[in-house]
């Protein structure tokens, strides 16, 4: 059991992770100050000065902080939009704006550059060998049922 557990934490993915909860959990610290220090104090003035986590309907003795679950779901959509705008400056500076064509292959293209592959192979081994006369490669493909 600790040589698999070993096995698993050397591997470069678990380090990866670990340094992108730890690097998100800082970033979201900055979200966080963006959406409540910045954007609520502007939507409130735009509200006229609305406080939404205060409001409440008062049922009897029960009372419903409907302004809670208000504030909530503003601060919800400012996070999203501050980390949907950070991420697209972001890689707008690291150019990752690139888009990329896919060409699709047919069969007897793929099959020409294995060809062609193998055959650099072979000529590659070729040159460490001595030269031997009538030396060929050859590939046969089974049909499959």
């Amino acid at each position: 059991m600790y040589k698999e557990f070993k096995e698993f934490i050397s591997r470069g993915n678990v380090f990866d992770l670990a340094v992108a909860v730890m690097i998100g959990a800082a970033f979201s610290k900055i979200v966080e100050s963006l959406v409540k220090d910045m954007m609520m104090p502007v939507i409130g003035i735009l509200f006229g000065g609305v406080n939404f986590a205060g409001m409440s309907y008062r049922i009897k003795a029960e009372v419903i902080y409907y302004g809670a679950f208000i504030q909530a779901l503003v601060d919800f959509f400012l996070v999203a939009a501050s980390i949907f705008l950070m991420i697209k400056i972001f890689n707008r500076l690291r150019g990752k704006g690139d888009s990329y064509e896919i060409k699709a292959a047919t069969q007897l293209e793929v099959l020409a550059e294995i060809r062609e592959i193998l055959k650099r192979m072979q000529d590659e081994k070729d040159d460490d060998l001595p030269a031997v006369k009538g030396r060929r490669t050859s590939i046969r493909f089974k049909k499959r049922d």
